[in-house]
């Protein structure tokens, strides 16, 4: 029997998670299989996919090549054509050895991870940031049946390709200053897909109309953490979703997708733990 490969792709990608903690699942899992970090840019995915032999089961992937690896699969799931960004590839078992799947789990991840938190669905919904991660949580806001989302950009241009999601599922979303607004207040939810020190600067503000236990923040920083923005979030008393969680949830379904096997969250987001434990 083959001995089974997998990796991450990106650029950069020396920070990466994914090692230690699809290398924790397989440990759980009682497989031999690797699991190897690329540093791989747009320009060179296809040349890396053509490289590989039928040993290569999956590959995780993260910026820039998520759309870029949807246009080079031969087949993808319905999620990641409607988000127009794939985070996993998997071989095709087709006898060819060549053909790849295109999946996303970052939006069933975002989904796994607000209802963790215990973010409900009846309120609106404030979303910090336009980019692809931000369209991902809007598709997970609409499979979630969320309330409205005043998706908050630094230009409407850049949110366009994120509310187009929206827009393709049905769900209420619109564009919004980079600013806090009065209708921030009325947010059971508030996700920041920002960079790191993007929305801290608006934490004050954030939290001015109180964040108790019902108010949920997603901030998809995890490391330093936590942000300003999660610290002041924690001390009015809310209840806060990292990064992390989503990192460990979509790693959850991608090892589901290469292996055919369930993990326990757990043992994923120990492994995170650790490793940035080590790390600091």
């Amino acid at each position: 029997m083959l001995n089974r490969h997998c990796g991450v792709l990106g650029s950069p990608i020396a920070h990466s998670l994914s090692p230690v903690i699809h290398r924790a699942a397989y440990q759980h899992l009682g497989l031999g299989w690797e699991y190897s970090a690329h540093e791989v840019d747009e320009a060179g995915l296809a040349a890396f996919l053509g490289s590989l032999d039928p040993s290569w089961r999956g590959l995780s992937l993260t910026m820039p090549l998520k759309r870029v690896a949807l246009e080079l699969s031969a087949t993808a799931s319905d999620v990641a054509r409607t988000v127009g960004a794939a985070n996993t590839l998997v071989r095709l078992d087709d006898g060819n050895g060549d053909g790849w799947a295109a999946d996303n789990t970052d939006v069933p991840g975002v989904v796994a991870t607000l209802g963790e938190a215990g973010a409900g669905t009846a309120t609106p919904v404030c979303l910090w940031g336009g980019g692809a991660t931000a369209a991902s949580v809007l598709a997970a806001l609409a499979f979630r049946g969320s309330g409205p989302v005043h998706v908050h950009a630094r230009s409407a241009t850049r949110a366009g390709a994120a509310l187009a999601v929206a827009a393709a599922l049905g769900h209420p979303a619109e564009a919004a200053p980079w600013a806090v607004l009065p209708v921030c207040a009325a947010a059971g939810l508030v996700v920041s897909t920002a960079p790191a020190g993007a929305v801290d600067v608006l934490a004050g503000e954030l939290t001015a109309a109180g964040a108790d236990a019902r108010r949920v923040l997603f901030d998809v920083v995890y490391d330093p953490w936590p942000t300003p923005l999660a610290a002041a979030w924690l001390a009015a008393g809310g209840a806060v979703a990292s990064g992390l969680d989503l990192l460990v949830h979509q790693a959850l379904g991608q090892v589901r997708l290469m292996t055919g096997s369930d993990v326990p969250v757990s043992v994923l987001r120990e492994a995170a733990l650790a490793a940035i434990g080590t790390r600091a």
